[in-house]
């Protein structure tokens, strides 16, 4: 029996990740984390999203466990990002985004680990990026590999860590939705999905709600837009 922990934010990568998991392994678990984002609403879409594939994917509602929620806010207590405060959104000396918080993924990752050890879990899933993405050094394939080692070896408890969309870019992770779970799943994930780092849930375009100005809704509505355009020249 294959099992896996999918960390699972309510956003477009990893609603993403978690049907693909769903198509592979025979019963998914997922986990979520409160860090005192910006953009809290993903929370909520969270639930949505997990009650719309319970209801319209049957076989893969059976491999559907249960869901974890971690309180973290503490991280926003010790970084100032744009991610936590209501800053502007700006690019920093170091060529990263105010949005960046630091060691953010790692944390994320070592959690789900423990969880993962006490479940009986041996893969971990992240919708983590090196191709669209806006820089983070914990997004990045090296970053996640050394990671995967640190893990196994300090939980003596062997752990693979998986990014299904780690050489993908926007437009091609929505294609990857709509060949997982054809229309039905391209259309939880445009519709119940949240990326906006303002936390937007009452402006709505083709791609999903968002105020269409931030980084992040910028990749996602390009990537709609390379979507759509490459299905209909088909």
């Amino acid at each position: 029996m294959t099992t896996a922990l999918v960390l699972f934010s309510g956003g477009q990568d990893s609603a993403t990740c978690l049907a693909w998991a769903l198509q592979r392994y025979d019963r998914v678990e997922t986990i979520g984390f409160d860090y005192g984002q910006r953009h809290a609403v993903e929370l909520a879409c969270r639930q949505e999203i997990l009650t719309a594939l319970r209801a319209q994917f049957p076989a893969w509602a059976a491999k559907l466990g249960d869901d974890h929620m971690l309180d973290m806010r503490l991280l926003s207590t010790i970084s100032e990002t744009a991610m936590t405060s209501g800053r502007a959104i700006e690019m920093e000396k170091n060529g990263l985004p105010n949005t960046f918080m630091p060691g953010r993924n790692l944390l994320f990752f070592t959690y789900a680990a423990a969880v993962a050890y006490r479940r009986e879990l041996k893969v971990l899933v992240g919708g983590m990026c090196e191709t669209d993405y806006s820089g983070y050094p914990d997004c990045r394939d090296n970053t996640l590999k050394a990671l995967q080692v640190a893990l196994s070896l300090g939980m003596e408890h062997p752990l693979v860590i998986e990014t299904p969309l780690m050489w993908l870019d926007k437009r091609q992770t929505w294609a990857l939705a709509q060949e997982l779970g054809g229309a039905a799943l391209l259309e939880i994930v445009r519709e119940k999905s949240h990326t906006c780092y303002l936390g937007d849930r009452q402006t709505w375009h083709d791609w999903g709600y968002g105020c269409g100005a931030c980084p992040a809704c910028e990749l996602r509505r390009s990537g709609y837009e390379g979507f759509v355009k490459t299905a209909g020249s088909k």
